[in-house]
């Protein structure tokens, strides 16, 4: 917890939600609708959407820079409120480069590019300080229910976004884009200023003392060295590996197996995101007391989420030898229910990794940088989980000459990739923890002074 500064009531985790939800409305702006504009109104391959989107996960491998940049300054909100403006220049000229597209191809790609970097850098560092602030300023018991706060707002962000901003674009032209993405990137960073606004206080005492502080490569090391923390970042890899190892095929097995129409597996998917809230919501009640009895820790939660979406993804296996008589709806909204809550009790979880005092040897404080190390692993296991899926399903269709048992056999692998990440999560006894298998760590030796790899 900050010195000096009380903890954050619900009002300041409403705060912090709502920098959260503006993050959410120009992210989906950019990788949703300008998607759809680019490959159904100017009819350009769907690659050139996809290699964009996925450049701006790709940047997010600096998250443990701009993490550490917050460390050293002490301070959060700058970086918070650099993120967004970042973010809202980025969204802007995303939407500025499909305008030019349509004139001048060459010049609107190679806008699309800067501004899908600046997109994914405003993400980084904007998401990343608001993570730390939050687990800073959040007591223990109540990280579960802060993280579900905050998230459940993004999803609002994400929904009132998108209807919003679908209602003003029709009939679309090219100046009704400009001035829809215009607006919310202007809305984002004052809603974001004012949300922000005496939030964190001054700051001063809150910057390390300049002899306590190393460069980024030593500070990372530093954080790779605690058992904890290593441990931490190959879950949130593996988990988000299986979390998104689904999102490309899920539609289609429906639509191959169960015989749905495209509107009826787009509606699959709002059933899915619906549970998913469910499942936050749920997750909330993570190290809560209710009548006198503590509903479970963090970690119990994740690991439960964990092993539940396995089970989710084993239904799926069931369904396709059964179909069409597999109850498929019940069994995707099951499966996103037990997403949300593993997700939020992670991020929970996260929070109280991050927030934690610091390991004996610690020269400065590091909570930006473990921060930022999770984001970067969360971004690469997003970013290659859709791909995996998608390579492993035409591979599995090959091997077995059948579109059904190639669907199963890549859910059955996304559900053992699940209890791998249960058996993980299990092992993570708490920040900081001393691995009881690693007896090299002794008590009192300097984390600084730890080797740098192992396996976690």
């Amino acid at each position: 917890m900050n010195a000096g500064l009380p903890p954050l009531g619900w009002l300041g985790i409403a705060r912090l939600g709502l920098v959260q939800a503006m993050l959410g409305a120009v992210v989906v702006l950019t990788t949703s609708t300008l998607n759809r504009v680019m490959v159904v109104e100017l009819a350009l391959p769907a690659l050139l959407p996809g290699l964009l989107v996925a450049l701006h996960h790709a940047v997010q491998l600096s998250r443990p820079r701009m993490g550490y940049g917050s460390d050293v300054g002490g301070r959060r909100t700058p970086w918070i409120v650099g993120g967004l403006v970042t973010l809202a220049l980025g969204g802007f000229g995303a939407a500025l480069a499909v305008h030019l597209m349509a004139t001048d191809p060459g010049v609107g790609i190679a806008l699309a590019v800067l501004a899908f970097a600046l997109v994914g850098i405003g993400v980084s560092a904007g998401g990343t300080s608001l993570l730390v602030l939050l687990a800073k300023r959040v007591d223990e018991p109540r990280r579960g229910a802060a993280a579900a706060t905050v998230w459940v707002m993004m999803i609002i962000g994400f929904a009132v976004t998108a209807g919003l901003a679908g209602r003003w674009l029709d009939p679309y032209t090219p100046a009704r884009l400009l001035a829809v993405s215009g607006s919310v990137s202007v809305v984002a960073v004052v809603v974001t200023l004012l949300a922000l606004w005496g939030l964190e206080g001054d700051g001063r005492g809150k910057a390390p003392a300049a002899s306590a502080r190393t460069d980024f490569r030593a500070a990372l090391r530093e954080v790779w060295a605690e058992p904890a923390a290593r441990r931490f970042t190959v879950f949130v890899f593996f988990s988000m590996l299986a979390y998104s190892t689904q999102d490309l095929i899920l539609e289609p097995f429906a639509g191959a197996v169960f015989g749905f129409t495209p509107g009826a597996s787009t509606q699959l998917s709002g059933v899915q995101h619906g549970g998913s809230l469910a499942g936050m919501l749920l997750a909330a009640l993570a190290g809560r007391r209710v009548a006198g009895v503590r509903l479970g820790s963090l970690r119990a939660w994740t690991v439960a989420g964990c092993l539940a979406s396995g089970l989710a993804l084993l239904g799926l296996v069931a369904g396709a030898a059964l179909a069409p008589a597999w109850p498929l709806r019940v069994n995707v909204f099951l499966l996103g229910v037990a997403n949300g809550a593993f997700s939020i009790a992670a991020i929970g979880s996260m929070m109280s990794l991050a927030g934690g005092s610091a390991p004996a040897g610690t020269t400065a404080p590091r909570e930006g940088t473990r921060m930022g190390l999770w984001g970067a692993a969360q971004a690469i296991g997003f970013a290659l989980g859709g791909l995996f899926g998608a390579v492993a399903s035409d591979i599995a269709r090959w091997l077995t000459g059948s579109q059904a048992q190639g669907y199963a056999a890549v859910f059955a692998l996304e559900a053992l990739m699940f209890v791998g990440a249960a058996a993980l999560a299990a092992r993570i006894a708490g920040p900081h923890a001393r691995a009881p298998d690693e007896e090299e760590h002794r008590p009192g030796r300097p984390a600084a002074a730890l080797p740098a790899g192992g396996t976690p």
